[in-house]
Formats: structure tokens, sequence, C-alpha cells
């Protein structure tokens, strides 16, 4: 398998590590997050209009560039190497996945503004007791006497909400909150009557909300898609967003790894560098095989976008449990061999293990896809094993 980038993905990174050192420091992300806006909306912008990198990922047809996983993944790790805060995953990824395989006028149009820096949406797929299973939705949205759709339901943890001017809505369009089928995706205005929202911020630096709908009344083209059909494309753009963050996280190892060699250099003990112990440096190698590791499984994930359903869902499953098991390593022992600052406000360091820690439960945590990749497992050995199908 090759793994050597072509001369144009090579670009890309170094135009985008250029940037991000030029104009996203470590105390300028901090300042953003502690503000009132929780963002910074000129970077967004400047993304958008310096780099054209919100449409990397966008069809032609549509103002992009119509690159592809490989494309999320270098770009998505290197968010991750300064803890990137705008909604580059929910906007740029997850929303235009969905638009971009819909199609039309109204998702051509949405994603020319995405491209331009003038539209964030955020997905609201998530709610309350459901864990991470995408089919256990119980927001419902109603045909209305003369065309349309009423919406009514609630969404828990909508990353990147606050910012959004557009929400892209699971709901039931027919079934039990647990069918499969019946499930539909809705483009939603943000302040349309009858949505209301519980702003917050996260752990580690961003922006949430709790929504409401109560009697929303949708136009008929805000349904994207067929109705009640959507839950494949759902589950393929979770992928999607999974192997992005795996990306993302490899980012974050790495740069955690990266300032614990530095510190234990640096700073000394006894008269001696702490990097001298020997049983520091028995971590520090095993941090950095976690690194690897991580490497490897966002390799994996991204790679595997393509294959079957059954078989990119499993791959992606098994990248996650690896990127999780190597936020909670690496995260630990860098914070522990920093020692008490390793926490601190001051240090990026604690920022980082708060997005790591993050990453390891965001999109579900071990113990979610363990089971997901035991279940797909099974299925495939059934489907394949005369005698089991049998039992």
């Amino acid at each position: 398998m090759n793994f050597d980038f072509t001369e144009e993905q090579n670009l890309l990174r170094g135009t985008l590590q250029s940037f991000l050192r030029d104009h996203y420091d470590f105390e300028a992300r901090r300042d953003a997050t502690l503000s009132d806006a929780g963002w910074r909306r000129d970077m967004w912008h400047a993304l958008a209009r310096d780099l054209g990198l919100l449409a990397v990922t966008l069809p032609e047809q549509a103002g992009g560039f119509g690159g592809g996983a490989v494309e999320t993944m270098i770009v998505m790790e290197e968010l991750g190497s300064v803890i990137f805060v705008e909604p580059f995953l929910e906007t740029c990824i997850m929303a235009s996945g969905v638009l971009k395989r819909v199609g039309g006028t109204l998702a051509n149009a949405v994603m020319a503004d995405i491209a331009a820096g003038d539209s964030i949406i955020a997905c609201a797929w998530s709610e309350g007791g459901a864990g991470y299973r995408l089919s256990k939705v119980a927001t419902s949205a109603r045909r209305r006497t003369g065309g349309g759709w009423r919406l009514d339901g609630r969404k828990t943890v909508v990353m990147a909400a606050p910012w959004a001017s557009k929400l892209l809505v699971t709901a039931r369009t027919s079934g039990a909150p647990d069918d499969h089928d019946g499930i539909s995706l809705f483009l939603v205005d943000k302040d349309a009557a009858g949505v209301s929202t519980i702003d917050y911020p996260t752990i580690d630096g961003r922006r949430a909300s709790d929504i409401v709908f109560e009697n929303v009344e949708l136009s008929p083209d805000a349904l994207l898609g067929d109705d009640g059909t959507s839950l494949p494309l759902i589950e393929l753009v979770s992928d999607e967003a999974i192997a992005a963050i795996c990306a993302e996280a490899v980012g974050v190892l790495k740069r955690m790894h990266s300032d614990t060699v530095s510190y234990t250099q640096e700073r000394r003990q006894f008269g001696q560098p702490l990097a001298s112990f020997q049983a520091l440096q028995h971590r520090m190698v095993d941090m950095y095989l976690h690194v690897e590791m991580a490497i490897s499984a966002m390799y994996l994930a991204t790679l595997s976008l393509s294959d079957a359903a059954s078989d990119r869902a499993r791959a992606v499953s098994a990248a996650k449990v690896t990127i999780a098991k190597a936020c909670r390593f690496v995260g630990q022992n860098a914070v522990q061999l920093h020692g008490a600052m390793g926490m601190t406000d001051e240090l990026a360091l604690g920022h980082y293990f708060k997005r790591a820690t993050a990453l390891e439960n965001e999109f579900g945590g071990i113990d979610f896809h363990l089971a997901r990749h035991a279940r797909l497992e099974t299925l495939q050995q059934q489907s394949t094993d005369p005698d089991a199908r049998l039992e």
C-alpha cells in the first residue's frame, strides 16, 4: 500500500502549516475561547478567502476543489496540532458531506455559502438517552396540510450550534424511535420560530447547545433527500467524521509527545535533566509507540471510507478504539511528566489534554466501538458461515 502523498497534498499541508504558524498561536486561541463569542470569525473568513480551505472537500460545481478523504485527513491533522476551535468538522466535513451527496439547487447554494465562509451549519443528530445510536431518534417531523413539515423534539450537545446559522436535523417521519427506517434530514434556520437553544462551553474550549424544536414550521424543500431513508447517509457521514477526528487526534498526540520530550530535556532534578532518567525515557518511548499506532489507525480509518458499509464501519470502529486508548495513555503520561503545571491554563499542554480527553469519547468511546465492532464482526461471520446461519 502506498502511503506517499502527492505534490498537491504536500502543498496543502505546507500552506496550512505556514498559515496556522503565523495566525493561530496558542495565546490567540486561548483568548478566543475565553471571549463571549468563543471563536474567531475573522479566522473563519481568512480560511475561506485567503486559503480556500473551507472548499477543499466540496464538489467543483459548488465552488469547491473536489478533495477527498486524504485531503480531509491532512487538514484535520494540522488543525489538531493547534487544537483549532472553529467548526471545520461540523460544517466542512459533516454538513458538507450530507449536502454534496443530496445535491440539488438548495444544497449547492448552501455549499457555496460554506465555501465563502458565509454559512456555518451544526448537525443536530444526538438526543438524550441515545448514547451514540444514530437510529434512536424521537424528534418528529409531520407533514402539514397543504405541504411542508412541522418539527418537534429535542437535541442535546449539538457542537458548534452557538455559532451556526443553520441546523442539519435528524427527525423521524415514520416508525418507532428505535427503527432504522423512517429517519429524515431537514435543513432548519436556527432563528426560525419555535427553535430555542441553551448554549454552553465544553471542557475542551468549544461551544455546544441543547436545542428544543416546538411546532417549527418548515417548507417542503427543507427535506434533504427522500423521506425516511436518511440513516445510511447519516452513518456514512458519521464514519467520515470519526476518521477526521482520528486525524485530528494524531495532531494533538504528536504535540503532547513533543512538548513532553522538550520539557523533560529542560527541567532538571537532582542536578540532571528529567530526560536522563531511564524510567522516564521508557515512558516517553511508550508514548511514542501509542502515537505511531494512532497514525496507523488514522490511515486505516481514512483509507477504508470507500469500502462497503460493514467493512467501513468495522475499520472505523477499530481505529477509534486505538485512537481513544492513545489519547488516554499519551495525555495522562504527558500531564504526569509535567507535574502539577501540566493542568494549568497557562500551559498549552493542559488544553491539549482536555481536547484529547474529549476526542477519546467523541462519536462514541472505547466501549461503544468495541461493541459495534463485535456486532459487525458477528454479522459478517454469520453471512459467510452456513452453519452459523442455521443456529
